[in-house]
């Protein structure tokens, strides 16, 4: 297999591929991770928040029920495996998306994966924050949304700036494993070469491609939560 690998066929084979397909394959991974994080923040977020701030001494009580479903949904989606969640999911994707497979379709199981996730990393942090800023916000009159959008979240914005980055990095793993089902992007290219047909070279090109992809993200994500964090500003 490492003979076939290192002919001079398979190496132009692989210069190919890197040239013609890799391109669009790591503008798919990028464009995938980076919508499907936005959608799983704008579902994950309000729920986090829900978490903590309608608890029985939260700034906006909710009914017990309530919270105990919210709680249910959330622990039940993020005990299910990525693969089988895509796979149960198909019906859903062909009814949003028109197909089960492909780029775009993936989104809707990433999705599903990741705000459950969302909202659990927005919970810890929000609970990091001091009890004595909620109650001196609300010993002045603010009002519950008030508290929230004001004191809550501008306080624990670096945490959840880092909480966010997480499930940006998870977001990208998984969007490599949607490959199996027919998604697009770097996951594909290391399925169908890598795997199928035994193209070492590829995959490990996609490995690095991948980890190089955690690192800049990562990089940028710690930069903006340490430029956000009041006690480090001069």
């Amino acid at each position: 297999m490492f003979e076939n690998a290192l002919s001079a066929e398979a190496v132009q084979e692989a210069l190919e591929i890197l040239q013609h397909e890799f391109p669009l394959a790591l503008w798919e991974t990028v464009y995938v991770t980076l919508l499907s994080t936005a959608f799983a923040i704008v579902l994950g977020l309000p729920l986090g928040i829900l978490l903590v701030a309608g608890e029985p001494q939260g700034v906006l009580p909710l009914p017990k029920w309530l919270m105990r479903a919210l709680n249910i949904l959330i622990n039940l989606l993020r005990s299910v495996p990525f693969l089988i969640l895509m796979i149960l999911l198909i019906p859903l994707t062909r009814a949003i998306v028109g197909t089960p497979v492909g780029t775009v379709a993936s989104i809707v199981p990433l999705v599903a994966a990741a705000f459950p996730f969302v909202a659990r990393l927005v919970e810890t942090s929000l609970r990091e924050l001091d009890e004595g800023v909620v109650e001196a916000a609300q010993s002045m009159g603010a009002t519950p949304f008030q508290i929230i959008t004001k004191v809550m979240i501008p306080e624990c914005l670096p945490g959840l700036i880092s909480s966010m980055t997480t499930a940006l990095t998870t977001i990208l793993g998984y969007s490599a494993m949607s490959g199996v089902i027919g998604g697009g992007g770097l996951g594909k290219i290391a399925l169908s070469y890598g795997y199928y047909r035994y193209q070492t070279d590829i995959m490990i090109v996609c490995v690095i491609l991948l980890v190089l992809m955690v690192q800049v993200f990562q990089t940028l994500g710690t930069a903006w939560a340490t430029r956000s964090d009041k006690r480090l500003r001069k």
